[in-house]
């Protein structure tokens, strides 16, 4: 493993780590006050890794919700990835052995680094975005398994919490709008979301959200790429 790879990795990865802790550590403490063993933390981390879905595990566990049910729910609140992997497709062909560990961990945040950061000169794109992955992973397992440690020692207030994960949201497109300079897809992005909560209401939004912003942005597929192109002339940046 490159030294100065992982170093680079490291750097960019800093948002999602503090992210993951933040948010990581209420979902041990939600698993542990529904009355499940600590250990079911970082066991649900290593093998779901699936941040919003594992809370909502928690809830239909708890509930005692069939497990037909729960995969059906599971598969509805993560089918969002499906994009995410067809988008990387390209940008990852040579990405060689790091492939499966990208595919498993390619989770909303580390799909926002991988897409708004640039492979530093001479280093390995595999390794560099690979390891952009296996840091996030072992952000998440880290903030669970504190949170449920925490969670059987002390008492524990969840008021305001739940902002954590919509802070960390913002601070990644903050650093994707740096980059690319372009605000139109969050800008349809938060369209999108406004629609589907006016038409379809809060607990119904997400998937319509979801289809409404693809759309859009496949009907400007060709002036956003126009715009991108324009932008990185503008910096100097090499567009193919």
């Amino acid at each position: 493993m490159n030294k100065y790879a992982s170093i680079q990795a490291f750097k960019v990865s800093l948002p999602v780590l503090f992210g993951y802790i933040a948010i990581g550590i209420p979902f041990g403490l939600m698993l542990t006050g529904a009355g499940y063993p600590w250990w079911m933390a970082p066991v649900m981390s290593i093998t779901m890794y699936a941040g919003a879905g594992q809370y909502v595990a928690v809830g239909l566990f708890a509930s005692g919700v069939p497990l037909s049910a729960a995969l059906v729910t599971m598969l509805m609140v993560n089918i969002r990835h499906i994009v995410y992997g067809l988008s990387l497709i390209e940008p990852l062909k040579n990405t060689g052995k790091w492939k499966p560990l990208i595919i498993f961990c390619l989770t909303d945040e580390t799909y926002a680094l991988l897409t708004g950061c640039s492979v530093p000169r001479g280093v390995n794109a595999g390794s560099f975005y690979g390891q952009i992955a296996l840091f996030n992973y072992l952000y998440w397992i880290t903030g669970g398994f504190i949170g449920a440690i925490a969670g059987t020692l002390i008492p524990f207030s969840f008021a305001g919490i739940d902002f954590a994960l919509t802070s960390l949201f913002i601070v990644l497109l903050m650093d994707q709008l740096k980059k690319t300079k372009n605000i139109i897809p969050p800008v349809i992005g938060g369209l999108s979301a406004f629609a589907a909560l006016f038409i379809f209401g809060p607990g119904n939004m997400l998937i319509a959200s979801l289809a409404f912003g693809i759309a859009l942005i496949i009907l400007l597929k060709k002036p956003l790429l126009q715009i991108d192109k324009n932008n990185m002339s503008k910096d100097g940046v090499s567009y193919e």
